[in-house]
Formats: C-alpha cells, sequence, structure tokens
C-alpha cells in the first residue's frame, strides 16, 4: 500500500464519484480506480460500494479512510518539519474562518499577504466553529481565524483584535432615540439573529442574558446574512446586532443607524488557531503579523469586555 492510493481513497471519499476524483487528482479515473482496487485487493476488504448510486463508503471503509486521512497528514508534515528548520515560509497552507468574519477581513489582509508570501499557497475555506475546530483536530487545516476563547485543550489561540458589537437600529424602533445601548435595554424577541450555528448568535444571546421566548412575530427566519437582517430592519421589523467592521461598510443613509454600547463595549474576540503540535509555525507567524499590521488601523477600542461566543448554560 503507498501513500498515492490513500490519496485517491481520500478524494474518493469527498466527491463520492471517481471520475470527479481522478480530474481533481490530476490522473486518470482508470489509473485511480485501478490504484484503489489494488488496495482493496491487498487488505481483502471493499472500501466502496460502487453498486450504489451514488456510490457509497462501506462499514470497514468509513475506519480505512479515516486511518488513511491521518497517514497523508503525517506524510505531509514531514516537508514542513524541514520548512520549520529552515524557516521557510511557503508550500500549501490550509485555513477555515467563520462567515462572520470572511466578508471584512479577508480583503484586508489577503492581497498584502499574497504579495509578501509568494511561496505560500493559501486554501481558504468558510465553515463554522464546530467543523472548523473538527479539521483542525483531524489536521485538515493548518490554522483558522475564528470567534474565541474556546478553551480548547489541543488549541492555542492567538488574539488578532476586539471587535465591538453595535445596535442597528431603524426610524420608529423604541429605541431609536438613545444614543448610547445598554445591554438591558434589549429585547432578545426583537433582535432579528443569524440562524443556529452561528457563533455570532451565541454572542447575542449572552450579551442579552436573556432566553428566547415563543415569537409573536408573523414570520420565523433562518438567515446567515448580516444584510438580509438589515433589510428586514429597515422594513421594521425589529432591529439586529452586527460586528462593528460590517458597519463601517453600510450605505451612508443606514450608517445613521448604528449606535453604539455604553463602555466597556461588548466585544467579540477574533483569533488565528492552531493545534498545538502544529509544524507550519512560520507560516502562522506571518499570517498573525500581517494581519496584526492591518487591523490596529481598522479597530481602535480600547474599553471592551469580552462576550463568550458559545452559549452559557
Amino acid at each position: 500500500m503507498t501513500i498515492t492510493q490513500f490519496q485517491y481513497v481520500l478524494a474518493v471519499a469527498k466527491y463520492k464519484n471517481f471520475t470527479t476524483a481522478a480530474e481533481n487528482s490530476f490522473v486518470t479515473q482508470p489509473t485511480l480506480s485501478m490504484q484503489i482496487q489494488k488496495l482493496e485487493e491487498e487488505l481483502g476488504v471493499i472500501i466502496f460500494d460502487r453498486s450504489k448510486k451514488p456510490l457509497q463508503i462501506t462499514e470497514i471503509g468509513e475506519q480505512i479512510i479515516k486511518q488513511a486521512q491521518v497517514i497523508v497528514n503525517e506524510s505531509d508534515r514531514m516537508n514542513d518539519i524541514v520548512a520549520q528548520q529552515k524557516g521557510i515560509v511557503g508550500g500549501e497552507f490550509r485555513m477555515g474562518i467563520i462567515s462572520t468574519v470572511s466578508p471584512t477581513l479577508l480583503p484586508m489582509f489577503l492581497a498584502n499577504f499574497i504579495h509578501k508570501y509568494p511561496k505560500v499557497s493559501l486554501k481558504i475555506e468558510e465553515q463554522n466553529t464546530e467543523n472548523i475546530l473538527q479539521k483542525i483536530e483531524e489536521g485538515s487545516y493548518d490554522a483558522a481565524i475564528l470567534a474565541t476563547p474556546l478553551n480548547h485543550p489541543n488549541i492555542i489561540e492567538k488574539p488578532l483584535y476586539y471587535e465591538p458589537f453595535v445596535a442597528y437600529i431603524p426610524d420608529n424602533h423604541r429605541l431609536q432615540a438613545n444614543k448610547t445601548i445598554y445591554s438591558e435595554d434589549l429585547d432578545i424577541n426583537d433582535i432579528l439573529m443569524l440562524e443556529d450555528g452561528h457563533c455570532f448568535k451565541e454572542s447575542v444571546l449572552n450579551i442579552c442574558n436573556q432566553d428566547i421566548i415563543e415569537s409573536k412575530k408573523y414570520f420565523q427566519l433562518k438567515s446567515g446574512s448580516f444584510e438580509t437582517l438589515i433589510r428586514l430592519a429597515n422594513e421594521g421589523l425589529g432591529m439586529t446586532l452586527i460586528p462593528y467592521l460590517h458597519s463601517l461598510e453600510l450605505k451612508e443613509n443606514e450608517k445613521k443607524h448604528i449606535h453604539l454600547f455604553a463602555e466597556p463595549y461588548p466585544a467579540r474576540e477574533i483569533s488565528l488557531i492552531y493545534h498545538k503540535n502544529e509544524l507550519k509555525l512560520q507560516t502562522i507567524k506571518a499570517l498573525y503579523e500581517v494581519i496584526s499590521g492591518v487591523i490596529r488601523g481598522a479597530i481602535a477600542f480600547q474599553n471592551v469586555k469580552i462576550i463568550s461566543p458559545t452559549r452559557r448554560k
């Protein structure tokens, strides 16, 4: 058995299709199929049930795929060890980022980082916090950017910046005349929020320190978009909370609806995280320095109160 065979197995497991897996592995479909068949014959098991459409992974196949991922990840670490020793900032770097951070942060640093470190091949994916942590644990990601603190025993967190929450309050809302907002002013059932699975929603619940009760609204909303929440607020369907950086990108006629909280400003801590056994530390350091450098001029708030991204029990 070879590492290449394991890579082919992982590709088929990902795409659930031999042809697509071959295309993304840059080999012909017969070559990929033959190598997987050889592996199955050597192991004496069937990894993929080809009689099903789409093909299915067998029970023993699930276990083999998990181990194949470990083997492929560990083989990649050989090059990481050499690069770390030589102080090289280069090679493939796989990174996750939560969707409530990526639209504002990526445009601020990505072009700068690519220009400064052209030998690094960044692979960036938007995921929720739960999926990111799983991929960090299994070695599928080298690092990630998300809201902290998470207090995970195997994760190192390097805070990048502290971003206040701000209130978007439309005309004719009961809080529209309030120049400063206090958490006790908020009514959780009057706030338009992101759908479940977003840590931003959990933070909003923590700011309000309230439980959601049966809503009297005539609609239920599941959205992952701040733009949608703002448009609904403009229609008189409530208010919402958004990240400070997102508020800077609003239209001029919408910025007048932004209200700050009283100090200390409730804020989320955004960090660069990685596994404690991660080897690509030179690239992580470079990434941290570039992001820290560009973010200093954008957020100048000092007196903040960090809001947990996980719901209090």
